[in-house]
């Protein structure tokens, strides 16, 4: 059995149309609007359509409503689509032949057309490039909110998913982490219906943790390491330089090599906490 997940927010102009194509492109899927607290129609037109919707009291966030969404999903298998008609759902049947190929996650990748702007399409492509990085496998979108997945492995890692809108990076590189195969498909976007959620300034400080939460997520020593040795080098620089000058060791280069052993020791700490969390029971 198949379920979709659609998270909204006051996205009921949108959902009448989607809601129609959804049902033409899969009629035997469950489908799931998690309501994050509208205060438009969106109930109502999911009633009109038959479609289960499922409200939250007040807004809780994009990653909250995956999370609910994926705890009472029926299906085996469960796509997640962004509810604002960006997302075409014949594209779907492409996800889930690409997932029966041995993935556990198939993740619908966007071009730079597809991208919310330069300033978005730019700090993807960081994104995507620092993943690769981390994970040694290339990632072509990293913040892509279609993907299809299998249940029971995306349910390992709830605990992990923030409430705000960066589930696709945790989930991906929390997929990666645990050797959980992960494919990209090209897909088109089309120009979401409505008015985004995400507020440049509020949201542009969140997304900046992002990058860190890339690497903790996946290897904090990939982060540390260099960190570390930045310091170190930093330090050496500084005693050739006073020592040649002044033919002694001063406080600063002192200070920047307990810098170096001070990262290294939160770093090796970061990675045994990152190997506890990812730890199951058999």
């Amino acid at each position: 059995m198949l379920s979709i997940v659609l998270p909204a927010k006051n996205e009921a102009e949108s959902l009448v149309t989607l809601l129609q194509k959804l049902r033409v492109a899969q009629p035997e899927a469950e489908i799931l609007v998690m309501d994050d607290g509208s205060t438009d129609t969106t109930p109502a037109i999911c009633t009109q359509y038959g479609v289960r919707c499922l409200s939250a009291p007040y807004s809780m966030g994009n990653g909250a409503a995956i999370k609910r969404g994926a705890r009472v999903a029926r299906g085996e298998v469960i796509v997640f689509m962004d509810a604002d008609g960006q997302h075409d759902p014949a594209e779907i049947a492409h996800l889930l032949e690409k997932l029966e190929q041995g993935y556990d996650m198939v993740v619908g990748a966007r071009d730079w057309s597809g991208q919310a702007g330069v300033g978005r399409g730019v700090a993807n492509s960081i994104y995507n490039w620092l993943a690769s990085r981390m994970t040694g496998h290339h990632i072509e979108d990293l913040t892509s909110g279609f993907r299809a997945v299998r249940a029971d492995r995306f349910r390992e890692f709830l605990y992990l998913l923030p409430n705000g809108f960066s589930y696709p990076t945790t989930s991906t590189m929390a997929f990666f982490r645990s050797a959980y195969a992960v494919a990209y498909l090209p897909i088109q976007v089309e120009k979401r219906t409505g008015k985004s959620h995400i507020r440049p300034l509020r949201d542009g400080l969140r997304f900046l943790l992002i990058i860190f939460k890339i690497t903790t997520l996946y290897s904090p020593l990939k982060l540390f390491v260099p960190a570390s040795a930045s310091f170190f080098l930093l330090g050496l620089i500084n005693y050739l330089h006073t020592y040649l000058e002044q033919g002694r060791l001063t406080n600063m280069s002192t200070l920047l090599w307990s810098a170096a052993v001070i990262v290294f020791l939160i770093g090796l700490i970061s990675e045994q906490i990152t190997n506890l969390t990812y730890k199951r029971d058999g």
